[in-house]
């Protein structure tokens, strides 16, 4: 068979194009394409909900494809080793607590566990603000990242959604777009994005599963956001709570959709 440049061209554009007129509206808008928002974005796609992430990079994984340091290896505890084992994810004892595994393996089972759960993940494309009907988050304004990168003047789109998620790591982007632009005060003691404090793993990965919630109606926070919004210790190069983290914000998310 000779192939045709422009039936190539032609099935790639009109099949994104198909993805994303079918994303325009969901049940949960998950920004953030790293641990946190994969799980969470699992559970809820295997519930039958319409989860549909929007990573800023063009890999997705977050820091857990460079490990620790770029040694790709990382490390879970205990609690979060049913997660693994429910994606199929290999775990080494290392010993009475600590479980390792290869991040590369990691990244791309739980990633391909979630799209073949019913998620839809977009790459390349960044939150760069919220959409708001009152006093509810109702949405995102996106655009392409390299768009963001050049500040080229290019006007966004927007998706709707039930719920978005702010899983966008150490920056807490969303949380602070609806600081910095609603004028109201976010669930947290000072009513703002207080900021994360310095590492203590042990007390950070129990404070990122403990601060999984809804931070602003209509927006929830998970992962690293979670302790960057509420002013907890910063998490050590360990991925458990991550883990756990997406999937408590799946089961808040699954009660209140229903």
């Amino acid at each position: 068979m000779k192939l045709d440049e422009i039936v190539i061209t032609r099935a790639i554009a009109s099949r994104f194009n198909a993805k994303l007129l079918d994303s325009l509206e969901s049940d949960v808008a998950i920004v953030g394409g790293g641990p946190a928002g994969l799980v969470a974005a699992y559970y809820l796609a295997r519930k039958g909900k319409k989860a549909v992430i929007f990573e800023r990079k063009l890999a997705i994984g977050g820091g857990m494809w460079g490990g620790g340091m770029m040694f790709n290896e990382i490390v879970v505890q205990d609690e979060a080793r049913p997660i693994m084992d429910e994606f199929g994810v290999s775990c080494t004892k290392f010993k009475d607590g600590y479980y390792c595994a290869d991040s590369v393996e990691a990244v791309t089972t739980i990633c391909s566990k979630t799209v073949k759960a019913g998620a839809r993940i977009f790459n390349c494309i960044s939150a760069e603000d919220v959409m708001m009907e009152g006093k509810k988050v109702t949405g995102l304004v996106i655009n392409w990242t390299p768009v963001e990168l050049t500040k080229l003047h290019v006007d966004p789109l927007v998706v709707r959604a039930k719920y978005v998620v702010d899983s966008t790591g150490h920056d807490a982007e969303v949380a602070k777009y609806v600081q910095k632009k609603s004028g109201y005060a976010l669930n947290t003691l000072t009513g703002m994005v207080i900021g994360e404090k310095p590492m203590d793993a042990d007390a950070g990965e129990k404070t990122t599963v403990e601060n999984t919630k809804e931070v602003f109606p209509g927006l929830y926070v998970a992962g690293m956001s979670c302790n960057a919004v509420y002013g907890a210790p910063r998490m050590g190069p360990v991925f458990g709570g991550m883990l756990l983290s997406g999937k408590k914000v799946a089961e808040l998310l699954l009660e209140r959709l229903g």
